[in-house]
């Protein structure tokens, strides 16, 4: 993967002021960064065991709209073009650090720092462009005019680092280059990858279209070959100029292929590496389990006909009436056939294996600080303070066989050098402090009488179909990602096992039918008025209120223990005045009323996707609510269609709670800046909030990134960025829960190619085994 930030950081696959906060996390030595929690899972194998030719048809949701990686409209498919085809100085390795690229550089590093940083490269003497011209500073100097910012005839997505650049010159030679800074840059290696050839980036016109649709000179292992947009394929073929170790294959076909199709496109043999999702590698993984067994499959469309099902419907289509017997033959025709597809498809699946790993992403828990309740950075930090992120963690990937640690970090994951747990500036999970900081908030109990209508009471679901109507319709409920314990909400009216109560139905009437809500349970008063009033019709003793229990002094000191383990401040985020009870933990306590103020309920309104890919997210964001009922926070969820979610609602700011995921750079102090920049007013009266999408920032926190992005001296650099993430945790404008998971479904005998985790593709190294090789740690090819 390039690390190319005009894509990776506008890709998301996604108040108020400082506090005191002494000897924060992240001043410390590397060690702090550790490893990744994760590593590749590519069937590695040396060159000499992989075949030379072939075609590797790799799947992408869809054909790249630009070449161009610096146009706003690049995405994943861009990117990978560019990676094969295109020079990158530096490339991340498998910690997600920026490495010298030595098929195009000898060296790069900065020669003089007063009165100017100038860097000087010094260009692979070998390096040419398709078309025989070498590789020089002219392609430099154009590429810096092109996304400086001062030609706005250039359509370009951002310009950072190159807006920096005073002046590029030839060095002794045209392969040397000096690059002058007016400014200081501590990112400079994040520039010129990848590089662009002079005749792209030479003029508005051909930036701006000409490199689109094509690229007529290239320098990588493959050059752009054609591209057939009605038949969905991208084709990359061996360069014959490249001065490289020679691609093993002979050509790389991107092919379109959509995530609802993906299982299909396997099954027939389409494709031989692909991103899936966790039901498809556990189709992928049943079907190698079901090789060589007889009879029906134990899974699939089949499986939930039990022989009392299969009665009822043999009898229903044999009775007297006409019109169902009618309507269960059909139903039946379409179940076999049914069965019949899932059980072709699980015989093309066993050609395939499933390599995963971690993404070098991350999801989070946005919270909208702008307006309604999470404008108080105290409702905020209780919001955050109630949530379990391991258990979250879990959730996700224990199922899938991944390490499951949360996520410490805003600007860096384990194993980048940035790297830092700073969350203890936040503070550990503790539903009693949670609980405490919405008090002094002005939040406090109101128990809800029954029939009671409030707005936001009720689940409402936009731009996709209800669970209630999947279920009046027949259909089966989906599962969870985790196996179990998902989406709980198909039931109406059912007290859960935590103290949740779920509504379905307004009132209890059926036909309500796009709507569902998670709600707390009734008030422990509330409760025992109604145990009463039953027991007074059927002459049972009345229940008597619980004794107060008598109450333990608050563990001040040691919460300012646990802070400062995890590198927080002692006591400077708990509410002041506001004890928590010792040992009051999360695990196990039990659900608070509903919480009111001003006579308005504590209700946050929750934006998911609800597309078929999107059920992890949605499991995720059941358990958060359960956790926030804890706490005295009902949740009203909204599920929008995937093509409005982040474009109508996140960045629109049309929602309290979301999740979505950014992807980890080698460059945060430059490429996480503005999605933590502190929002301003625009010239138009509008808020300019760049990329933070939860409207939640300081000025320290920008001054924070600006002193690192200037700073030269590497761990004085990354000191600051781990400071600036401490303080966007003490914000809890959004909360890290987990990194993503990464399925690929390839071929077994595909080498060097798989769940790629930080690493960037060799992709001249990619190819299929020779017979009877194997890959590091794997079976041999057929």
């Amino acid at each position: 993967m390039s690390h190319d930030r005009a894509r990776v950081r506008s890709v998301v696959f996604l108040a108020t002021g400082v506090l005191a906060l002494p000897a924060l996390a992240g001043c410390s030595s590397n060690d702090e960064a550790g490893r990744p929690v994760a590593g590749q899972d590519v069937a590695p194998a040396a060159r000499d065991l992989v075949a030379d030719g072939g075609t590797m048809n790799w799947a992408v949701d869809e054909l790249p709209e630009t070449f161009n990686s610096f146009q706003a409209d690049a995405d994943e498919a861009t990117a990978r073009v560019a990676g094969a085809v295109l020079p990158s100085l530096f490339r991340l390795d498998a910690q997600g650090r920026a490495q010298r690229n030595a098929d195009f550089l000898e060296s790069a590093e900065v020669v003089e720092r007063e009165p100017q940083q100038v860097v000087l490269y010094k260009l692979n003497q070998q390096a040419v462009w398709s078309d025989g011209r070498e590789i020089g500073a002219d392609d430099f100097a154009a590429q810096w005019r092109a996304l400086s910012g001062r030609d706005s005839a250039y359509w370009t997505a951002r310009n950072a680092g190159y807006d920096r650049i005073a002046k590029i010159e030839r060095g002794a030679n045209n392969l040397e280059v000096r690059v002058t800074f007016a400014k200081p840059y501590a990112d400079w290696r994040s520039l010129f990858s990848p590089l662009y050839p002079k005749q792209i980036m030479g003029t508005p016109d051909s930036f701006n279209d000409g490199a689109r649709r094509k690229l007529k000179v290239t320098a990588g292992p493959f050059a752009l070959g054609g591209t057939d947009r009605k038949a969905g394929d991208v084709t990359l073929e061996r360069n014959a100029r490249w001065w490289g170790s020679p691609a093993k294959l002979n050509k790389i076909v991107l092919r379109e292929v959509g995530r609802a199709e993906r299982a299909e496109a396997l099954a027939e043999g389409r494709v031989d590496l692909a991103a899936i999702d966790a039901a498809e590698a556990g189709r992928i993984s049943q079907a190698a389990r079901d090789k060589g067994s007889e009879g029906p499959l134990t899974h699939g469309p089949g499986a939930a006909i039990t022989p009392a099902r299969a009665l009822r419907s043999w009898a229903i289509a044999h009775g007297s009436d006409e019109e169902a017997a009618d309507t269960e033959i059909e139903a039946r025709a379409k179940t076999r056939k049914a069965v019949k597809r899932y059980a072709t498809e699980q015989e093309g699946l066993r050609g395939y294996v499933v390599r995963k790993s971690l993404e070098p992403a991350y999801t989070q828990l946005a919270l909208n600080g702008s307006e309604g309740p999470l404008a108080d950075d105290r409702v905020r930090r209780a919001v955050a303070r109630a949530l379990d992120r391991e258990e979250l963690a879990k959730a996700v990937l224990k199922p899938l066989g991944l390490p499951a640690e949360p996520v410490g970090s805003h600007l860096a994951l384990a194993g980048q050098q940035a790297y830092a747990d700073n969350s203890g500036a936040l503070g550990e999970q503790d539903t009693a402090e949670a609980r405490a900081l919405l008090a002094d908030a002005g939040w406090t109990p109101g128990a809800l009488l029954k029939g009671e209508k409030e707005e936001g009471e009720k689940e409402k679901t936009a731009g996709g179909e209800s669970d209630a109507k999947d279920e009046k319709a027949g259909k089966e409920p989906k599962d969870s990602a985790d196996g179990g314990d998902g989406d709980d909400s198909g039931s109406s009216g059912n007290s859960d096992s935590d103290g949740t109560y779920i509504v379905g139905e307004e009132d209890g009437k059926p036909g309500d039918t796009g709507t569902t809500v998670l709600a707390p349970a009734p008030a422990a008063a509330y409760q025992r008025a109604v145990l009463n009033r039953q027991a007074d019709v059927l002459g049972l003793p009345r229940r008597e209120a619980d004794k107060e229990k008598k109450k333990e002094p608050a563990d001040h000191a040691g919460q300012d223990r646990r802070d400062q383990a995890k590198g927080g401040a002692p006591g400077a985020y708990a509410p002041k005045g506001t004890a928590a009870p010792k040992g009051s933990g999360a695990k196990g306590a039990a659900a608070a009323g509903p919480l009111a103020k001003d006579g308005k309920p504590l209700t946050l309104r929750f934006v998911l996707p609800s597309g078929d890919g999107s059920e992890q997210l949605r499991t995720v964001a059941d358990r958060i609510s359960r956790m926030l009922q804890k706490i005295g926070i009902r949740t009203e969820t909204a599920k929008v269609a995937d093509e409005s979610y982040f474009k109508d609602h996140i960045a629109s700011g049309q929602y309290d709670l979301a999740l979505y995921s950014w992807p980890a750079s080698a460059f945060p102090a430059t490429d996480a800046r503005p999605i933590f920049a502190k929002p301003v007013p625009a010239a138009d009266g509008s808020l300019n909030v760049e990329q933070n999408y939860t409207r939640v920032g300081t000025d320290h926190i920008d001054q924070l990134f600006d002193q690192a992005v200037g700073e030269l001296d590497e761990e004085t650099s990354r000191s600051l960025v781990k400071k600036a993430d401490a303080r966007i945790w003490a914000e809890a404008g959004s909360i890290p829960l987990y990194q993503r998971p990464q399925l690929m479904a390839a071929r077994p005998n595909l080498a060097n190619a798989g769940a790629f985790g930080f690493q960037a593709p060799r992709y001249e190294d990619i190819g299929f085994l020779k017979p009877g090789a194997k890959p590091s740690g794997g079976p041999a090819a057929k």
